[in-house]
């Protein structure tokens, strides 16, 4: 077997120094980049040179020998007779127009001369470092410069849902705008009549009012029922409308009022009118979220969550109702005795288990002009014992306070002790339908004190545990003067709406807050509208058939 074949490689004598004398034939021509072992790989090439903008991977990639000009083109074909024009308008920075010398306006010590474009290098550990915390700090600086931005620029208002569903078939007869109504007045309504008060009252523990900030005191569960009776589901309505048979237009405190202050509400609501036999009786609709409170509804930015979120408008609903239910029952003076009116509250159900709230009734009756006559069931929550023992009747409500970053920016735990009033007119910019309401329930029920309770969440993101941080409280005609809150507007935007319906023929009718514009709308609708099977039942001891 013959041996392999050896062929000597070809070796090239360099008598003038150490190295080869040229290069391989195959890499004749072609550009060589210097490169260094240690340095980073980044792009498998890189035709531009301007591949890595940030600073970071610019030098973390950087070759250690710099870029060189092996890559750079050449046009040696007609040179002398082309050449490139630059059209752009050169504009002077606006800080130097018209500034002196130099074209220099502002602080010396922050006037930096122009410097050349340093070289790229490598840098140092030490270098790194400092490159590194410089870069966090400006990031934080933008992020910081972002969220200011972001609180001055106004969240887009979303469309707002009716309460109620209009059909095609409702009939359109009025509408009202707000501008007009603000503009209404009944002035010189005479003083109601008491006809019937019914139920009892705790009295009011005067050791809430030492609570503040410092000696808070915790929201406690308080398990007790609260009836929340429509109009003509009332036994004592139904015996009045027989028993008064001038009296033609029957409603509830919080119908009223909510029509009294309507011009200052924001979200939708709807109220239904009976109009039988020349006699109206406004009610609310089963089911609805009629007497749940709204939560910073006069808002600039109204809370926009949906869903289950914490801060929905729903659940912040919900919240309120529960810390006013629990706050008003837990001031009183339980287990002791109680302030009785001439009868028994008419909706105690001997089969219900549970404590009754503590509340009671006073159906008042009030001449408005114009063969009108009306009658309204308005409630009081506690007794207060004055300097001179003498007794005080009062309506006791909740302030809430459920994120302050997103209600105004004013923090109850750091001002409500100090700047008590900011506190309060942080709550009437927000809540100035809610304030409203209960001022005038408060009037019309003859109530002599309204008291106010600051609760807040004991975690801004915990809706279940609440702590009192103070109380507040006014007499109701003064507060309603601090609001701004006329008693003759009400009277007449309720009387403007009681002379519209009766001008109308019997039948039912609705009363709709437009979710979006600031009117009402009132609807002439089907007889059966929102009658369910169940209801049809009961409805032969309405005030139908009573009539």
């Amino acid at each position: 077997m013959p041996g392999a074949k050896f062929v000597p490689p070809v070796l090239q004598d360099n008598p003038g120094g150490w190295g080869p004398n040229s290069g391989p034939a195959q890499f004749k021509d072609m550009p060589y980049q210097p490169f260094s072992k240690s340095d980073r790989l980044g792009k498998i090439a890189d035709w531009t040179g301007a591949t890595y903008q940030d600073r970071r991977h610019m030098n973390k990639y950087q070759s250690q020998f710099q870029g060189g000009m092996q890559y750079a083109y050449y046009h040696d074909e007609d040179e002398s007779s082309f050449q490139l024009v630059d059209t752009t308008k050169t504009s002077k920075p606006a800080y130097g127009r018209g500034r002196g010398r130099g074209g220099f306006r502002g602080r010396w010590n922050s006037f930096k001369p122009p410097q050349a474009q340093a070289q790229l290098q490598t840098l140092t550990k030490a270098q790194k470092i400092k490159e590194r915390d410089r870069l966090r700090l400006v990031r934080k600086w933008q992020k910081q410069q972002a969220g200011r931005q972001n609180y001055q620029r106004q969240a887009p208002v979303k469309t707002r849902e009716a309460s109620v569903t209009v059909k095609p078939d409702w009939i359109v007869v009025e509408e009202m705008d707000f501008p007009r109504l603000s503009k209404l007045s009944l002035p010189n309504v005479a003083e109601p009549d008491d006809l019937i008060q019914c139920g009892s009252l705790e009295f009011y523990d005067k050791t809430y009012d030492r609570i503040n900030v410092k000696n808070e005191r915790n929201l406690q569960r308080i398990d007790r029922i609260f009836h929340t009776v429509t109009t003509t589901d009332d036994p004592i309505i139904r015996k009045l409308s027989k028993s008064e048979p001038k009296v033609n237009v029957f409603l509830t405190d919080a119908i009223l009022a909510t029509l009294m202050c309507s011009s200052r509400s924001v979200y939708s609501w709807d109220i239904v009118v009976d109009k039988i036999q020349g006699k109206i009786f406004f009610d609310k609709r089963e089911n609805t979220e009629f007497d749940l409170l709204t939560v910073s509804e006069t808002s600039a930015e109204p809370p926009q969550d949906e869903g289950s979120s914490l801060n929905s408008p729903r659940n912040l609903a919900l919240e309120a109702t529960f810390v006013n239910h629990n706050f008003s029952q837990q001031v009183l003076k339980s287990g002791e005795d109680r302030f009785k009116f001439e009868q028994d509250n008419p909706f105690v159900d001997a089969e219900e288990e549970g404590e009754v709230a503590s509340i009671a009734y006073r159906y008042r009756k009030w001449d408005l002009g114009n063969n009108l006559l009306l009658v309204c069931r308005c409630e009081l929550d506690a007794v207060v014992q004055g300097s001179n023992n003498e007794t005080q009747f009062a309506n006791v409500k909740a302030l809430n306070e459920w994120d302050s970053r997103y209600s105004g920016g004013v923090d109850w735990r750091q001002k409500l002790d100090t700047q008590g009033g900011a506190v309060l007119a942080n709550e009437l910019k927000n809540n100035a339908c809610k304030l409203a309401k209960w001022t005038v329930q408060s009037i019309l029920a003859g109530a002599d004190i309204l008291k106010f309770g600051y609760v807040t969440r004991y975690n801004v993101k915990d809706s279940g545990r609440h702590v009192i941080l103070g109380t507040k409280h006014f007499k109701p005609t003064d507060f309603a003067q601090q609001i701004n809150l006329s008693m003759d507007n009400a009277w007449g935007v309720v009387r403007c709406v009681l002379d519209l319906i009766m001008q109308q023929k019997d039948g039912k009718y609705l009363i709709v807050k437009d979710p979006n514009k600031n009117l009402l709308r009132l609807y002439d609708i089907p007889d059966n509208t929102f009658d369910s099977e169940d209801s049809e039942e009961e409805s032969d001891d309405g005030p139908d058939e009573d009539d």
